[in-house]
């Protein structure tokens, strides 16, 4: 969504809170649904964690390495935390500071460079297209790197992924120079249908996997770092250095398992199923799908519209019709786009009700008022 000063927030929270049907994304919980969900796939006689010690953390912990394939995994509050103590343990592995990745990851554009301002690493850019690196320009960096990151999917470009070849072309030349592997999977679960491969396959190529426990599987917080002994070893400790030895962490716990249990099983499936509804967002008038064939049910939609307009139509529809479309952001003047996940409520849509609400959509933009007289022209 837009940051305009004239957007009512509180508005457009209700209206979203209010419909009935959601293309994109899910609907907004309150906390005591939150708790109740809790509570209700919790045993009676559980008990809590103390500072990360047994109870649901425990339980957590082994099962996101049980599913990695990996010989440990320790919890996080945060993903920025665990992929710092991540690039800290490799560059010391490896006795090498210098940091291969891409320029849009994550770890460059949205943690504040903590990389470089905690450990004092620098980043090392084998490409600046919006795609993943390729062994070639790997290579030819023309200096040393102590770690080579991946991000899978590359969300900024457009959760873009590559092939699985490319991928174990791409960490085959990074441990061809001598170099550590790390995944920065914060939605590693959802590629599995485009590798064709578990989990567990996937994380072999690496030393060492982020993964989140909210994105795609609906969890409150939290992340897991995961690898072998000696890193989560290491990770434990630095976790406390850098303040993330909490008290008690049961509900980011148990919400993580939860979504282990009902999300995960059906990433495969939203994969699926926004197969078809893509050339449906694709066709409508002006629009533009990236990646065209997405990897996931993650991808972007591009407008020619202004995003102001598009959110202040998706405003009206949501609340004339109880059902939500998408949530807009300007990329360019003129020119709008939207992160769509097409996650469990997106299943229940057809292609001819994509395409149908889609349409009146941009009859509330071209109607410019949003009401309802934009129904009737």
């Amino acid at each position: 969504m837009t940051h305009d000063d004239q957007i009512d927030w509180g508005r457009l929270r209700a209206a979203r809170r209010a419909c009935t049907r959601l293309l994109s994304g899910s609907r907004p919980l309150t906390i005591h649904e939150r708790l109740t969900a809790l509570t209700a796939a919790v045993e009676p006689d559980v008990r809590p964690d103390f500072y990360g010690d047994g109870g649901p953390v425990g339980e957590l912990e082994e099962r996101t390495a049980a599913l990695l394939g990996t010989e440990d995994a320790v919890l996080f509050p945060t993903g920025t935390m665990a992929q710092q103590v991540a690039l800290r343990y490799h560059a010391e592995r490896a006795g090498n500071r210098a940091v291969a990745l891409h320029p849009l990851s994550h770890i460059e554009r949205h943690e504040r460079h903590a990389h470089t301002q905690l450990t004092g690493l620098r980043g090392l850019w084998p490409t600046t297209e919006q795609r993943q690196p390729t062994p070639e320009e790997l290579r030819a960096l023309g200096e040393p790197f102590g770690t080579l990151v991946v991000e899978l999917p590359l969300r900024d470009p457009g959760y873009i992924l590559p092939t699985w070849d490319e991928l174990t072309e791409l960490t085959a030349a990074a441990r061809e120079s001598g170099a550590r592997v790390h995944f920065d999977g914060a939605r590693l679960w959802n590629t599995t249908a485009h590798f064709g491969k578990r989990l567990d396959e996937i994380a072999a190529l690496a030393d060492s996997v982020y993964v989140s426990f909210y994105k795609d599987l609906g969890g409150i917080s939290g992340a897991a770092l995961a690898g072998n002994k000696a890193l989560t070893a290491y990770a434990r400790t630095w976790r406390h250095r850098y303040g993330g030895q909490l008290y008690q962490q049961w509900p980011a716990a148990l919400s993580a398992l939860s979504g282990l249990d009902t999300e995960l099983p059906r990433l495969a499936g939203y994969t699926a199923h926004a197969a078809t509804l893509v050339p449906a967002l694709a066709a409508l008038p002006g629009a533009r799908v990236h990646p065209a064939a997405p990897p996931t049910h993650e991808f972007q939609l591009w407008l020619p519209h202004s995003a102001k307009t598009l959110n202040a139509a998706a405003l009206a529809l949501a609340e004339q019709e109880k059902t939500w479309f998408l949530d807009w952001t300007d990329a360019a003047p003129g020119l709008a786009m939207a992160e769509v996940s097409l996650e469990g409520p997106a299943q229940d849509w057809t292609p001819q009700e994509v395409t149908e609400v889609g349409l009146r959509l941009l009859e509330l933009v071209a109607a410019g008022s949003g009401g309802p007289a934009a129904r009737q022209a």
